[in-house]
C-alpha cells in the first residue's frame, strides 16, 4: 500500500499529500482565567495598572534598565515618551474607576467606618419589617377601631 492512495484523498505515506493529513482531533487546552486586580499606588490610578488603558492605542509598557535593575516602564507612543497617567486626556479605566482627580476607585477609603453604616442599614430595614408586620396584622383592624 505504500504509495497507493487509501481512497480519502490524502496519505501519510506521500510527500506530496502529506500536508493534508490531519491527526487525531485533540482538544485546545484550556487554563483558567486569570483574575486580574487593580493596582493602584497609594490611593493614586496607576498606568501599569492592568485596567489602564489608552484610547488612542498609544500606550505600551516597556522593559527598562534603571541603575542595574530591569523595571517596567509606561510608554506613551504619540509623544515618544513616559506616559503621563492618569492626566492625560486620553487615559481612562477599563473598570471605570479612574476619578477625576486621578485616584482610583478601588483604593479610596470611606470616611466613616463601615461598621457603622452597616448597623445604621440593619436599624432601619429592621423597622421598615416591624412596621410591615404591623400593618399586616392590625391594619385591617383600623376600620374596627373608628
Amino acid at each position: 500500500m505504500r504509495g497507493q492512495s487509501s481512497g480519502k484523498g490524502y496519505s501519510r505515506d506521500n510527500p506530496r499529500e502529506r500536508r493534508y493529513f490531519r491527526g487525531p482531533y485533540q482538544r485546545p487546552r484550556v487554563q483558567p482565567a486569570q483574575q486580574l486586580k487593580p493596582m493602584p499606588i497609594g490611593d493614586r490610578c496607576n498606568p501599569l495598572c492592568p485596567f489602564f488603558r489608552c484610547s488612542k492605542n498609544a500606550f505600551v509598557t516597556v522593559n527598562k534598565v534603571v541603575r542595574g535593575h530591569v523595571q517596567k516602564a509606561a510608554m506613551c507612543r504619540l509623544i515618544g515618551d513616559q506616559c503621563l497617567g492618569h492626566s492625560c486626556q486620553f487615559a481612562y479605566c477599563e473598570r471605570k474607576a479612574l476619578l477625576p482627580d486621578g485616584r482610583c476607585a478601588f483604593a479610596v477609603k470611606f470616611k466613616g467606618s463601615g461598621d457603622e453604616f452597616l448597623k445604621e442599614v440593619e436599624k432601619e430595614s429592621l423597622e421598615e419589617d416591624v412596621m410591615s408586620l404591623i400593618k399586616r396584622r392590625v391594619g385591617h383592624k383600623e376600620n374596627l377601631l373608628e
